[in-house]
């Protein structure tokens, strides 16, 4: 077994590192860079029901330590990545997982139950960071028995490996993460953006056409290793980590904190490279301090 393969549940990585959903597309763009079939995984953009254009401009900015974009779910719907994208990344020899999003949980279902017919896909991550158009608008993962509501209804009609994917604008992310664990999910990914705000001082207006919106990047390291560490002690399910994941030192970092997996995101568009890079740079790790297998540090803080 190679130092760096690692299962989370019924899902087999070649090593523990992918690349967060938003970030890289559907792998296609970075072919030029490496082979992305190296990686454990990789996340494609979220996906919905029905097409949608996202959030009028100006929606994203850099900010000291990283950016804060309000993209908004632009993707061509479900259809659209069946008939048309599925055809051209069925085959990667990595896991493609699929980042379902919505805006009610019958959309949740319809996304994920079209997902689960798709041979190659072994699972999807639920994004219950969305707000719930039913309820006003305030996001499913902000409210313990909304989010085990909404994957209890998708665990009922998705039979493959779920990941649900969490916000940290909670008071407790242990009490939600062990809700969607009672709720029936499989394994847990933390954390999405950190709610925030750019205000331009000259226009005397806010920088984004959403007024708030999520940051990402470096800033937020602290707060996803923070979540990571809670949420493993309080559940018995794997975790994949991400937030701020710049190099191999920051993966290992999450993986210490109880993470059995991370996930890269801005950093792609920062250095296209690094997913290959913290790859080589894990493996270098372990080598260093003389061990055999990632799983022996995972949770030892």
């Amino acid at each position: 077994m190679d130092k760096l393969e690692i299962n989370i549940g019924s899902l087999k990585l070649k090593n523990p590192v992918m690349t967060a959903s938003g970030t890289f597309g559907y792998g296609e763009e970075y072919m030029d860079f490496y082979d992305v079939q190296m990686l454990g995984g990789i996340i494609v953009k979220g996906t919905t029901g029905e097409h949608r254009e996202g959030n009028p401009a100006v929606r994203m900015c850099e900010t000291p330590m990283g950016m804060i974009n309000a993209v908004g779910l632009q993707n061509k719907g479900v259809d659209y990545f069946c008939e048309t994208i599925y055809p051209r990344i069925k085959d990667y020899k990595t896991n493609v997982i699929v980042n379902v999003s919505g805006s009610s949980i019958e959309e949740y279902c319809t996304v994920a139950e079209k997902v689960a017919q798709l041979e190659n896909i072994p699972a999807i991550e639920l994004n219950i960071s969305c707000p719930n158009v039913k309820k006003g608008g305030m996001g499913f993962g902000t409210n313990p028995a909304m989010a085990a509501e909404v994957v209890s209804h998708v665990r009922k009609i998705y039979p493959k490996h779920l990941i649900v994917k969490l916000t940290p604008n909670v008071s407790s992310i242990t009490e939600i993460a062990q809700a969607v664990e009672g709720a029936g999910a499989d394994s847990l990914s933390m954390i999405n953006t950190v709610l925030a705000m750019a205000v331009d001082a000259e226009k005397r207006k806010a920088v984004l056409s959403t007024i708030t919106a999520g940051l990402s990047g470096p800033a937020i390291k602290p707060i996803g290793l923070r979540c990571v560490y809670q949420a493993s002690k309080a559940v018995k399910i794997p975790i994949i980590g991400l937030g701020g994941i710049t190099n191999a030192t920051d993966a290992i970092e999450y993986i210490l904190a109880g993470a059995s997996a991370i996930q890269i995101g801005t950093q792609n568009f920062v250095n296209p490279f690094v997913g290959k890079e913290v790859i080589e740079g894990m493996k270098e790790y372990l080598d260093r301090h003389n061990l055999k297998h990632i799983h022996e540090i995972k949770g030892v803080i």
